[in-house]
């Protein structure tokens, strides 16, 4: 069993940043893959990949967010981070962190991320 705790969302003006955390707990082998997810208000398709990462550090972000979101990984925490600058009202969304194992998905329990305009 894996538990992610998220931290880091809030209320942020637009042309704001903030940094999101998520640490894993538990069982914790092989991991595939990290990445936050994210599912807008009245969204009614599946969450959107924002940004993922490799256990070997190759990372993807949605077109949305290149340029101005950074994900990272601190393997020794079991902690995956991302760094959102020049952030939009579009941006507005509940984030979900993911770690992804051979046989397994986990997910975080979301953290609000509000940018006013």
């Amino acid at each position: 069993q894996v538990w992610l705790a998220e931290s880091g969302g809030g209320l942020v003006q637009a042309g704001g940043s903030l940094r999101l955390s998520c640490a894993a707990s538990g069982s914790i082998f092989n991991i595939n893959s990290m990445g936050w997810y994210r599912q807008a208000p009245g969204q009614q398709r599946d969450r959107e990949s924002v940004a993922t990462i490799t256990w070997g550090g190759s990372t993807k972000y949605a077109d949305s967010v290149k340029g101005r979101f950074t994900i990272t990984r601190d393997g020794a925490k079991n902690t995956v981070y991302l760094q959102m600058n020049s952030l939009k009202p579009e941006d507005t969304a509940v984030y979900y962190c993911n770690f992804h194992f051979p046989t397994s998905d986990y997910w975080g329990q979301g953290t609000q991320v509000t940018v006013s305009s």
